[in-house]
């Protein structure tokens, strides 16, 4: 199984901020309309949900990604609150897949193949508590796959620092608000989506051609 080495660093200034106000949390909270069968659902973060989004929807086997908040405490969270960084979420993503196509080993992997483990509350240009790597479960099975997986990592020593990556049960996915769904596909023009996302994104297709959809 083909594990990626190098890893991603960005060095500029630019970070995973929308310049557009977020909902405050009194109105309503945006919900996807789903009318998939006989697809299943996993939970990753690892660093600006804008990023990570973009990277599954490349992928085989996955017919749609959203973005939103897991991992904290606090109920109904929005986008200005995750930004403090003091609601215990993290910016995560939703990842609804076809398990004839591809496995929950095969996202896992897309997960560790896609980001840089071993920064605490750090992805590329993005600092705090929200862009922290988390890896959820929502079943033994799920659990002990990640868990394995990482075992694989450090015996390789595919990293030269610990993996810090966080394995937790998913409590609750809230979706974020509807303007960050598809954002990279929708604001290409963005300076962050140009200088981060769009190169992450090429860099894991660049890796990993052989598990991309055909229109990648």
């Amino acid at each position: 199984m083909k594990m990626i080495i190098s890893l991603l660093f960005v060095s500029i200034v630019q970070t995973c901020i929308s310049n557009t106000p977020p909902i405050n949390s009194s109105e309503p909270v945006w919900i996807p309309i789903s009318k998939e069968q006989g697809m299943k659902k996993a939970y990753f973060a690892s660093g600006c949900f804008w990023c990570v989004e973009a990277i599954y929807e490349s992928v085989k086997g996955v017919s749609e990604t959203y973005s939103g908040y897991a991992g904290g405490l606090t109920k109904n969270p929005n986008y200005r609150q995750i930004g403090t960084g003091r609601t215990g979420h993290a910016e995560a993503v939703e990842v609804i897949y076809d398990p004839k196509i591809v496995s929950f080993e095969t996202l896992v992997l897309v997960f560790f193949g896609s980001h840089d483990p071993t920064t605490a509350n750090r992805q590329g240009p993005d600092y705090g508590s929200q862009y922290r790597s988390i890896a959820f479960y929502t079943s033994d099975q799920e659990r002990e796959i990640i868990q394995d997986y990482i075992q694989i990592l450090e015996e390789g020593r595919y990293f030269s620092k610990e993996i810090v990556t966080e394995i937790k049960p998913l409590e609750k996915f809230y979706y974020a608000e509807e303007y960050h769904q598809d954002y990279e596909k929708n604001n290409p023009n963005n300076p962050y989506v140009k200088q981060v996302s769009i190169p992450r994104l090429l860099k894991f297709k660049k890796q990993y051609p052989e598990l991309l959809k055909e229109e990648y």
